[in-house]
């Protein structure tokens, strides 16, 4: 196969991915486990010492102050 086709392939590919995600509707377990992941991701690129339970300690702090 060649280079060009093989883009266009994965490409295509991509976007059929793409468009299958939007579709995709998590619940607020999963939402919330998505947004604390995320937020451990870009904060250990910052800092290394950051650990999931530090990330999960402020988490819950912020929910508890917004009862």
């Amino acid at each position: 196969m060649s280079p060009m086709r093989l883009r266009l392939l994965m490409t295509e590919k991509l976007s059929a991915l793409i468009e299958k995600a939007r579709s995709v509707r998590m619940s607020p377990r999963q939402s919330e486990e998505q947004r604390r992941s995320f937020a451990y991701g870009n904060t250990k690129i910052e800092n290394e010492r950051i650990t999931r339970e530090m990330v999960d300690e402020q988490a819950e702090a912020l929910r508890r102050a917004g009862e």
